[in-house]
Formats: structure tokens, C-alpha cells, sequence
């Protein structure tokens, strides 16, 4: 079996950022990630500023013994400020220009306001309660690099230079399908033997949030034409095919079968648990010529770089990823979060995909070690350490709700209260 490690690697190493840009403006670009380095074209503050509200003096003025001096000029915020005379000082507020000639401020608590004078009762150093011209950016410099995933705050950054426009790249396009007799939707009559499908639902959800287009085929019937014509359809128009369920050799199994046929497919053992087995490959796309030995879906689970072609003038990849998921609640969402998620914020040209993980307190023990990687959900509880959900069957998809995070087991370690664990929040796994 392949560890996680490995398996993740040869996803990555397969993953390729997507062709394709738009120019959003700075306000609706909140996910999407940067096509090109942001440059500040000013410096930030783009003037010495005050820091505080207080007055602007000259601290030669105060070493030669004059505490009191006359207040010839106001300088709100926003408003222009002029040359600071010799022997005076000037009223400035939070964020004010600082005038010409003032080398420090002193905050108002620190003085006595007498008429149109003031008393100045601390002797400032050089540049106290000044910030700087280009104190937090200098006009010139890359402020956010191309594949940054643009937060709040990256968007604060790139309009405190002036950026009402960012170029991003496109988003990347998911076709989801479900297979399986036994799925029924919520809202309709549950028959005998059947099940709700609850992995569409999280799927939608989870691909959603990470910022892909998204197109859902639904439940497409067990059989393999209607599986074929699925993965042709889905391909012509995407970038990634995801199912769960429906890889395995069974007689109703048709997935494999049905990739096998409209491109290429890597079965994977993953030795984790949950979610042991996953698929890896590529599906044609209709009416696009190959390339050598099979074209793009033979690079792609080889790990190399895939082959384009030129259609009605664009670049269009000559096959569309594709990742079969396991079946199981649990199985599908662990799998998804762990390998999922970080090819498609490759795809999309993201660079930096590792979750952080912290390093907390297991307030539980685990006597039996399991010789898969173990990814066990639990939370953190009032005193900083982690509970452990009660039951980590791969079908409970309670403690997925239940719990903060996944608890990063290595294979055959036996978990000890008290230890130290490594915990990758659901926060990190789901941004």
C-alpha cells in the first residue's frame, strides 16, 4: 500500500495550475487566487505620518529650555500640512500628516493646552509616535505574489495600494457524480435497502467552499453506458471529474471499467484509515486529438507535465483529471480534505497546499495501534487537550460534525494520555 506521504506527492507531482485568467474587481476577488504579482506603485504610508493625537514638535525647540509653545497650526487627517516654524508646535491627530520640520509628536496626555499655547511635559526621542514614509510598504515591491489565495486581509493589502482591479486565475471547474441504485435524495420515500445521499451533499459543499465551479451530474444510473456517457460529458467542459464509490471489481461496479475505457486509471491501496482506496487518472476529451502514447491521461498518472492542444485558438488539455473517492461518509470527506483539496488548490496555481498542524495534548489513551496512518477525529476541550470521538468507524459521520479536527496517527503507534499529538484542525482542511 502507498503511504499518504507518497500518494499526495504523485498527485501534486501530477497537478498542473489551470490556463486561463479574469479581472475581478478588488471587492468580489474575496478566494480566488492571484494570476500575477501584486506591485505597490506607492509607498505606504505614502508620507510621515502621526501615530497618535497629540503635537508635532521640533526637539531642538525643547532642548534649549522652551516648554511652552505657541500652537500655529491644526492638522487633521486627510489635510494638507505646512512647514512647522522654529518655536512652535502643531496640533495632529491619529493619521495626520506630519508637518515639515517636526521630528517627533508628543501624545496629548503627556502635555498642558493653555489658549493658543501648549506645555510640553516629556522630552520625545527622534521619530517617537512618527510612522515612517514607506514604513510598511515601499513603492516598488511585490506585496502579494502570484498564487496567493486572497483572504480579507490580502484584499485590504492590495487596496491600500490603490488595486481596484486584481487579476486571477479562472476558476477551476469540478464535475461531481454519484453512482449507485441504492442512493435516494432527501425528500423522497426511502425504499428497502436504499440510502440518503449524503456524500453529494458534502462534496457540493466542500468543493464550494474551497472556490471551484462546480457542475453536478447527480445520481447516474448503475449501469456502465450511462457511466461512459457521463465521464465524456463531464470531461469536455472540465478540469476534474470526482465520483465516490463505484471504483471496485464488482458486477455493479462500473467506474473503473468505464474509465478504463474513455481514458486511464491508477487503482491506489492508501495505507490510512479511514479511506483506503483511491483512484487517480484521466478521462478523453471528445473531439480533442491526442498526443503520443495516449496523450495527457498517460503523463498525468505518470506525474509528468501533460500535453496540450490548440482548439478554435485556445489551449485546451487533451483530457480532464480525475479522482475516484471511497464510498463511506467518513472515508470520503477524510479523502477529499487530504488529497482533494490540495491538488485542486494546485490546479488553481495555489503553491503553498500543506495544512498547518498543531502539536496538542492527547487527554485520551488508544491502546490497539493500527498499521495504517490513522486520521482520527476529535476536538479540543476546555483544558487545551483533545477528546477523542467514541466511535471512528468510517460509516459515523457524526463525529465529523462533533470534532475540530483530525488527530495525525503514525501507523502502529499506540496513543498514551498525556502525550503529544499532531492535530490538523478542520479550519485549516476547509479555508
Amino acid at each position: 500500500m502507498l503511504s499518504t506521504a507518497d500518494a499526495l506527492a504523485t498527485l501534486l507531482g501530477a497537478a498542473r495550475a489551470v490556463d486561463g485568467t479574469e479581472t475581478l474587481p478588488t471587492l468580489d476577488a474575496l478566494n480566488r487566487v492571484l494570476a500575477a504579482d501584486v506591485v505597490s506603485p506607492l509607498d505606504v504610508p505614502p508620507m510621515n505620518i502621526s501615530a497618535m493625537d497629540g503635537y508635532a514638535v521640533r526637539i531642538a525647540d525643547l532642548t534649549q529650555g522652551e516648554r511652552r509653545l505657541p500652537v500655529s497650526q491644526r492638522i487633521p487627517a486627510g489635510h494638507a500640512a505646512e512647514p512647522l516654524a522654529a518655536g512652535t508646535t502643531a496640533r495632529i491627530f491619529t493619521g495626520a500628516t506630519v508637518p515639515p520640520g517636526a521630528d517627533a509628536i508628543v501624545m496629548q496626555e503627556q502635555t498642558e493646552a493653555d489658549g493658543d499655547a501648549v506645555t510640553i511635559l516629556h522630552m520625545p526621542k527622534a521619530g517617537e509616535w512618527i510612522t515612517a514614509k514607506g514604513a510598511d510598504i515601499h513603492s516598488g515591491s511585490v506585496i502579494l505574489p502570484a498564487g496567493t489565495r486572497l483572504t480579507p486581509q490580502a484584499l485590504g493589502l492590495a487596496a491600500s495600494v490603490g488595486c481596484a482591479e486584481l487579476q486571477v486565475v479562472r476558476r477551476v471547474k469540478v464535475a461531481v457524480f454519484f453512482t449507485g441504485d441504492e442512493l435516494t435524495m432527501p425528500g423522497e420515500p426511502l425504499k428497502s435497502g436504499a440510502i440518503y445521499n449524503s456524500n453529494r451533499f458534502t462534496l457540493r459543499g466542500v468543493l464550494e467552499k474551497l472556490g471551484c465551479e462546480v457542475t453536478d451530474y447527480g445520481i447516474v444510473p448503475d449501469r456502465l453506458d450511462a457511466t461512459r456517457s457521463t465521464l465524456r460529458e463531464a470531461a469536455y467542459a472540465h478540469d476534474l471529474i470526482l465520483t465516490c464509490g463505484g471504483v471496485s471489481v464488482g458486477e455493479e461496479d462500473h467506474v473503473k471499467p468505464a474509465v478504463e475505457a474513455e481514458g486511464r486509471l491508477s487503482m491506489w491501496q492508501i495505507a490510512m484509515k479511514p479511506g483506503k482506496p483511491l483512484a487517480f487518472g484521466a478521462v478523453r476529451r471528445a473531439g480533442v486529438s491526442q498526443g503520443a502514447e495516449g496523450g495527457v491521461a498517460a503523463a498525468a498518472v505518470a506525474g509528468s507535465e501533460a500535453e496540450s492542444v490548440s482548439v478554435s485558438g485556445a489551449a485546451v488539455e487533451s483530457e480532464a483529471f480525475f479522482i475516484g473517492l471511497p464510498g463511506n461518509p467518513v472515508s470520503t470527506f477524510v479523502t477529499f480534505l487530504l488529497f482533494v483539496r490540495p491538488f485542486a488548490l494546485r490546479l488553481m496555481g495555489v503553491r503553498t497546499v500543506t495544512p498547518r498542524a498543531l502539536s496538542l495534548r492527547a487527554d485520551f489513551a488508544q491502546s490497539k495501534a493500527d498499521r495504517r496512518n490513522e486520521f482520527l477525529r476529535a476536538r479540543v476541550n476546555p483544558a487545551g487537550g483533545l477528546d477523542l470521538f467514541p466511535n471512528q468507524s468510517s460509516a459515523v459521520l457524526t463525529s465529523t460534525v462533533w470534532g475540530d479536527g483530525l488527530i495525525d496517527n503514525p501507523p502502529n503507534h499506540a496513543i498514551s494520555a498525556g502525550e503529544t499529538v499532531r492535530f490538523i484542525p478542520f479550519s485549516e482542511l476547509l479555508n
